[in-house]
């Protein structure tokens, strides 16, 4: 049976727990972010990421976004930070940005990949729950083709029954973050986020890069 955490605007501390403790058994929730609803699991735990990516129904090798505390705890799992393109990330995150970066070696939710899209959610609880779980593969809940998951309610009931459990915070009324690849000779905006936003991005990494 799927386990419901309902919270209002953070989970309290006993509930806190109750979900690190399932995510460090490699269950999969569903967990609000600053920009939407998504399925999450462990990230360097091979088990953990086979069955999210059973859950998502993902393509062989397609690999996840991973969500950490902090650049430096994605850096302990094996994320490459040039200097400046630290400095500019240092800048910008917490923050509904994408970053794709090079990896010193693959890890479970980079599915073979020499990269992983990262970043640093800008919801403190959240956080709180990463500096205790670790880094986290993170994947949109909607099925292809449909909208963004803004509340459990959206969930479809299909994945709603495969799934450990969820946190319900209530609507949220983000978008999907902007993802900018730093694996070239040059910053590429892969996807925008809101026009201010974007330009905001851009405005840091020129000051920086």
């Amino acid at each position: 049976m799927t386990k419901l955490w309902t919270t209002r605007d953070e989970p309290a501390p006993e509930q806190l727990r109750d979900i690190a403790a399932a995510l460090e058994r490699g269950e999969v929730l569903l967990l609000p972010t600053d920009t939407i609803y998504g399925l999450h699991a462990a990230a360097t735990d091979e088990r953990a990421v086979a069955r999210i990516a059973a859950v998502k129904g993902r393509d062989e090798g397609k690999p996840f976004v991973v969500i950490g505390e902090s650049a430096g705890q994605l850096e302990s799992i094996g994320v490459r930070f040039d200097v400046s393109v630290r400095q500019a990330l240092d800048a910008l995150w917490p923050a509904p940005l994408t970053a794709i970066l090079p990896l010193v070696a693959p890890i479970a939710a980079s599915r073979g990949a020499l990269t992983a899209a990262v970043r640093v959610p800008d919801l403190p609880w959240l956080r709180r729950l990463l500096h205790e779980t670790g880094p986290l593969a993170s994947t949109s809940a909607n099925r292809s083709g449909e909208p963004p998951v803004s509340s459990p309610a959206d969930l479809a009931p299909e994945l709603q029954e495969r799934i450990d459990g969820i946190v319900d915070s209530g609507p949220l009324s983000g978008e999907p973050s902007a993802i900018v690849d730093f694996t070239g000779a040059e910053p590429r905006l892969v996807r925008e986020a809101s026009v201010f936003f974007t330009q905001e991005v851009w405005k840091r990494l020129w000051k920086t890069l």
